[in-house]
């Protein structure tokens, strides 16, 4: 008997689920690993997406550079290597021009763009999560772990919230499901989580733990806007089907793509 849409969410979110919390608080290599996986597989997703709509980026070196800036972030930030390795970088951006140069294309600028478009909305995300596990000084596992729980915690309390009293449309032009009361529950279960992380988890004091739930119960929310935005522009439904019920990497993890930014800019400056 074939399993429901639901059926399929819930099995591959429990399966799923547990490999990534396993991957997070086990040691920093382990996250290391998942984040550089997550990175390479979520822009081979966006680069097929964008070929599929008949453009012709230059995804290999979109996916290297973005390896690269998330190891290179990972490696600095632990103090395995100077700083100034980065300027590898600035040259790899470099041969992306040049190399466009040689392929003789009729839309090079489309090319360009929509190489970089991958390495900023999916590499840099990924390699800010690592400012915000780093933030102490240390590696944080309990932070990096934190973020995820909080961002599971908002999807499901909208999830819920939504079905149960949704009325008044968030953003109906661009995802008609989506609900003013969906994103209220999902804040009160990031917040519920937050206070729970703060008296269990101590690298971070309970109030950080709080405005982080809310920086990520709505900019998250902003990062399911976008994707879906995106989504329709190219007249899809789900980004791939690498996970059961879920969809692709991008309709997974569309949330911590915007949110983790801003997570970073707030645990630096505070």
């Amino acid at each position: 008997m074939a399993l429901t849409n639901l059926q399929q969410r819930i099995i591959s979110g429990i399966i799923g689920g547990a490999g990534v919390v396993f991957c997070l608080l086990y040691n920093q290599w382990s996250y290391l690993f998942f984040l550089l996986a997550l990175g390479v597989a979520g822009q081979y997703e966006f680069y097929t997406l964008i070929k599929n709509d008949g453009e012709d980026p230059l995804s290999k070196w979109g996916i290297l550079n973005g390896f690269l800036i998330n190891i290179l972030t990972f490696l600095v930030l632990a103090n395995l290597i100077p700083a100034k390795i980065f300027t590898i970088l600035f040259v790899l951006i470099g041969i992306i021009y040049i190399t466009e140069l040689y392929r003789k294309s009729s839309n090079p600028f489309e090319n360009i763009a929509f190489t970089l478009i991958g390495i900023f909305y999916v590499a840099i995300p990924m390699a800010m999560l690592h400012v915000a596990a780093f933030s102490q000084g240390v590696f944080s596992s309990q932070i990096v772990g934190g973020i995820f729980f909080m961002l599971w915690a908002s999807d499901s309390g909208a999830y819920f919230a939504g079905k149960a009293f949704g009325k008044h449309k968030l953003f109906e032009r661009i995802s008609p499901k989506k609900t003013w009361e969906g994103l209220a529950g999902g804040l009160a279960l990031a917040i519920t989580l937050a206070v729970f992380l703060g008296y269990y988890f101590h690298d971070l004091p309970t109030w950080k733990w709080i405005c982080l739930a809310i920086i990520i119960a709505t900019t998250g929310t902003y990062g399911d806007l976008v994707e879906s935005m995106l989504k329709r522009s190219l007249q899809i439904k789900d980004s791939g089907n690498l996970i059961p019920g879920h969809g692709g990497i991008l309709d997974r993890f569309d949330g911590i793509l915007l949110a983790s930014p801003f997570v970073a800019f707030f645990l630096s400056i505070f």
